[in-house]
């Protein structure tokens, strides 16, 4: 079917109306936006099951969308001082290295798309799973607090915060082990590995998404310049003019996201975060067996 404005992209040999990728990409990552996730996650499955594009580069073209989007997110978190860096820097340590890794088995063991679909579907469904669980297992629900959180240890080992009158502690080095571990997913993926961060910090942590939304988003930004180089040097490129017009939805979209998320309760964004994760792992799944 020809789409009004249809354009040919020669990169990833896509042909689609020049109005789709942006219009798609704002309604994901509004979506997205108040969980901490950039929605490149849920872009990936529009690429491969829709505009067919299945080549390696799809996933460079996802870590140009996150490159083009996320800073209008993360900007609006900055300007409201909602951005809290102890957590950016402890994910970004652990993820950035995970980016090489995930690249090149990309590009070797799930190179093949049917393999690639499965790995990504098993680990949101674990995450779907635990994320499930706690939305029943949960009693109090964390309040938006417009105080940011009161840190009282930061250190490689220990990051310890006081948010809404609740006292939050974490061990530095796991985050940042986990993070490595997720990069090397997300490098696989093409999302940077923040999308994957957001919900495992909600899940097992108990960590309020008022709090690891800038983060979350940030780290995935800065693994994802990584990623497009990796990629690109690699001689898998992006799909230049597709990442842009992806972006320009995405940079609306998380603008606005971010804007809202202090007006909604935390059981919304969790109920946001565990459907988006669970649709989309019961669909890769499913099509491995088919």
């Amino acid at each position: 079917m020809n789409l009004p404005y249809s354009i040919f992209f020669p990169i990833s040999g896509v042909k689609t109306s020049v109005f789709v990728p942006p219009l798609i990409s704002f309604f994901i990552s509004f979506l997205c936006a108040s969980g901490g996730i950039s929605g490149a996650f849920l872009l990936l499955p529009f690429q491969v099951s829709i505009l067919g594009y299945t080549s390696p580069s799809v996933s460079a073209t996802n870590h140009l969308y996150n490159i083009f989007a996320i800073p209008f997110g993360v900007a609006r978190y900055w300007k409201e001082k909602r951005f809290f860096y102890p957590l950016t820097l402890i994910i970004i340590i652990g993820t950035f290295p995970g980016i090489f890794l995930g690249y090149f088995l990309r590009i070797s063991f799930f190179e093949e798309v049917k393999k690639f679909k499965l790995l990504v579907g098993l680990v949101l469904f674990i995450i779907a799973i635990r994320l499930i669980y706690d939305f029943f297992a949960v009693k109090r629900e964390i309040k938006f607090s417009s105080n940011p959180p009161q840190i009282i240890t930061f250190n490689w080992k220990t990051l310890e915060f006081i948010y809404s009158e609740q006292n939050f502690k974490v061990n530095s080095l796991i985050i940042s082990s986990l993070a490595f571990l997720i990069g090397i997913i997300g490098g696989i993926y093409g999302i940077g590995g923040g999308a994957l961060m957001a919900p495992i910090l909600l899940a097992f942590y108990r960590l309020p998404a008022y709090v690891f939304a800038g983060a979350t988003l940030a780290g995935t930004c800065v693994t994802s310049i990584m990623g497009v180089i990796v990629f690109t040097l690699g001689g898998n490129q992006p799909d230049w003019l597709l990442g842009f017009l992806f972006g320009i939805g995405g940079a609306a979209g998380l603008w606005f996201g971010a804007r809202i998320q202090k007006y909604l309760p935390q059981k919304y964004i969790r109920i946001i975060i565990t459907a988006t994760v669970f649709f989309i792992s019961y669909k890769y799944i499913i099509s491995f067996f088919k």
